[in-house]
């Protein structure tokens, strides 16, 4: 007989569509369901069954992708800057679902798009409901849920497709109500068992058996009497069986919550559900879980307040947080419980920690004394002061403006050995083959550029004089700028690529007439030039000269001086004087990129760049596990304090002269 039963939203992993990228339209075409058969666990009880999605035309709801459904980044749908693009196009093709979404041109989406170009980020989720399922039940069989009657919501870009027997989002808000028609195979009892009763069968068996002990022991007495204890022993199982349910929801629901505010990967919070761990020992492994992820050390986590842990998590937190508000009350908003420390200098924080758990060491001491002992004991204070310092830098590294990251392709060293790259060289062209003949062999043309990683760094020092002068600047104002450092000194290195055009493997300079990409001097920038300098990139050929690779410029390098002056010639509401003057589409198509660092050398000078999805242009690297600017800490020795020392691992090589293009200027 047909139930219904709320369910919340569910996910699938999918795939984007290799070779199916537009850089210029930001669109890519993608895969979003092939209606495989996937193990999942009933949301209520814990039992596994096998869920199937119909992808018959009439099953499948598209209303929501057709109308604008979002792309987000990892199923974040709780603010605006989850939001990374939009679902242009959904339809179902020979039995699977296909899509083409669109990037928005946000700042902070070009990163993921860029990777989405790369082939780095391959795995889209899509998150959808269920209205209808038929459920086919076989006696020896995993229970089968047909999803005859769903709807596809959203689709999310992840980092790692979503794990097949993730089940249900606990943290998904609301549910949908969904019709369950059960399907009865033809060797199932006139009685099948509801997923309920076989959740609970391990309970009702143990109260059961009491039941019928009880009513063995009783056969001499009236029958009344017996009739009593089945019917409170049948009262005491559906008690039983309701406290189960209830705990193992709370369990479950306590154990995602926590893997949430760490932050942990949600296959492992799954992990944890399934093998029954209990809730205390499951926060520890979380806990120890978010310790060791990479890039852990020296960043400041949002703390979290678990139930049996001591306050010196709640307490070292708010500290870190009364610091940095102080420091920036804009960017860091003050939270209840930092509101007690707000008031104090760093000298009477550091008496806190001196004298925690009743100790009273700071009875006695001077003003310099106290500052000396707070810096070099075990206590929290030295790491607290740390982490403000790195929360600091990080945040200024980050913001710092890095003009490069468009056009250029980011990739991890493993080492600090010189990495080499290939460039390989078009396939010769294919040679018909006649009935009965033989298939000649083409050689491919090869290059090779190589770089390497190289270490960048700078030791900060907190003394003592700065907990006694109450300096907040020295561990706040000073890694800040810092942290605008490294950026800037990315900058100058990537940068410095195209200035002083160094040459490349071959022997000859990047921009050179040999490599076709330097146009004459003498001529300004305009409609011609960018014309002339779109087919010179068009018609660059291989590394063997055979094949014509028809490279497309995405991006205008330009000094400051000639920003304005881009900006107005490939503006689309631009009305030319004369026909002469109008740009083509094609070339508004382009983004400005300025940069300051260009004008040092030539105010007129300005460069054409390809998408680096298309073709090599210039490639940077992080050492792995190190991207960007990190922090390491100690108590200092030849300073009476604790020495921070910034690192950045960082190295760039342009890598193939293809995919640029320089004009000298006027």
């Amino acid at each position: 007989m047909p139930t219904t039963i709320d369910l919340p939203m569910q996910i699938r992993s999918a795939n984007f569509v290799p070779g199916s990228v537009n850089a210029e339209a930001r669109t890519v075409e993608l895969i979003w369901s092939t209606g495989a058969t996937v193990r999942r666990r009933d949301w209520m009880t814990g039992v596994p069954y096998d869920e199937t999605l119909s992808l018959e035309v009439s099953s499948v709801d598209l209303g929501r992708l057709n109308g604008g459904a979002p792309l987000l980044d990892s199923h974040h749908a709780a603010a605006l800057e989850g939001i990374i693009g939009v679902v242009e196009r959904a339809w179902i093709a020979d039995g699977v679902g296909r899509a083409v979404v669109r990037f928005s041109q946000r700042e902070d989406v070009a990163a993921i798009f860029k990777d989405v170009c790369d082939g780095i980020l391959r795995n889209i989720s899509v998150g959808y409901t269920v209205r209808k399922y038929e459920i086919t039940e076989e006696s020896g069989k995993v229970p089968l849920w047909r999803a005859v009657d769903w709807i596809p919501l959203e689709l999310s870009v992840v980092p790692i497709g979503a794990d097949p027997g993730a089940g249900f989002r606990s943290s998904e808000p609301g549910k949908n109500p969904c019709l369950m028609i059960h399907i009865r195979g033809a060797n199932m009892p006139d009685q099948t068992p509801t997923m309920l009763q076989v959740a609970t069968e391990s309970v009702a068996e143990t109260v059961t058996r009491q039941a019928t002990q009880a009513q063995e022991e009783s056969t001499a007495k009236p029958v009344d009497m017996a009739m009593k204890s089945r019917f409170v022993a049948q009262e005491d199982s559906e008690i039983a069986i309701r406290q189960a349910i209830t705990a193992e929801r709370q369990r479950s629901a306590d154990i995602y919550d926590a893997q949430e505010k760490l932050k942990v990967e949600r296959a492992f919070a799954d992990r944890l559900v399934k093998e029954g761990i209990t809730l205390n020992e499951a926060r520890r492994s979380l806990i120890d879980e978010a310790a060791r992820r990479p890039g852990s050390t020296g960043e400041i986590r949002n703390h979290v307040v678990i139930s049996g842990q001591d306050e010196k998590t709640t307490r070292n937190a708010a500290i870190e947080n009364a610091l940095l508000h102080r420091f920036d009350p804009t960017t860091h908003k003050l939270s209840e419980a930092a509101r007690e420390w707000r008031g104090m200098t760093l000298l009477e924080m550091a008496r806190t920690f001196l004298d925690a758990d009743g100790r009273h060491i700071s009875k006695g001491l001077t003003r310099y004394e106290m500052a000396t002992r707070a810096l070099h004991t075990e206590s929290d204070f030295p790491g607290i002061l740390a982490n403000v310092a790195n929360k600091t830098l990080r945040n200024a590294y980050e913001a710092a403006p890095r003009t490069f990251l468009p056009f250029c392709r980011q990739v991890t060293a493993n080492d600090f050995k010189a990495m080499s790259r290939i460039q390989l060289g078009e396939a010769p062209a294919l040679d018909k083959v006649n009935e009965g003949g033989e298939y000649k062999r083409g050689p491919l043309g090869e290059g090779k550029e190589s770089y390497r990683v190289e270490t960048y760094g700078k030791i900060i020092s907190i003394s003592r004089q700065v907990l006694v002068n109450d300096d907040l600047n020295a561990f706040t104002r000073i890694p800040q700028l810092f942290g605008v450092a490294a950026a800037n000194l990315e900058s100058d290195v990537v940068w410095g690529i195209l200035t002083s055009n160094p040459n490349m493997g071959d022997g000859v300079a990047l921009f050179h007439a040999n490599h076709k990409n330097l146009a004459a001097a003498g001529t300004v920038i305009s409609v011609a030039s960018l014309g002339l300098a779109r087919k010179t990139m068009a018609v660059q050929t291989g590394i063997d000269g055979l094949t014509t690779i028809n490279v497309r410029p995405a991006f205008i390098l330009v000094p400051a001086a000639l920003e304005v002056t881009a900006e107005q010639l490939l503006a689309v509401n631009m009305i030319p004087a004369k026909s002469t003057d109008v740009v083509p589409q094609s070339l508004r198509t382009l983004t400005v990129i300025a940069e300051p660092r260009l004008d040092a050398v030539s105010s007129t000078a300005w460069f054409m760049s390809a998408n680096p999805g298309q073709i090599d242009t210039v490639e940077y690297a992080y050492l792995d596990g190190q991207n960007g600017v990190y922090i390491e800490t100690r108590v200092g020795f030849d300073v009476d304090g604790v020495e921070i020392k910034a690192r950045l691992d960082f190295g760039a090589k342009a890598i193939d002269w293809r995919g640029m293009y320089k004009n000298p200027g006027a």
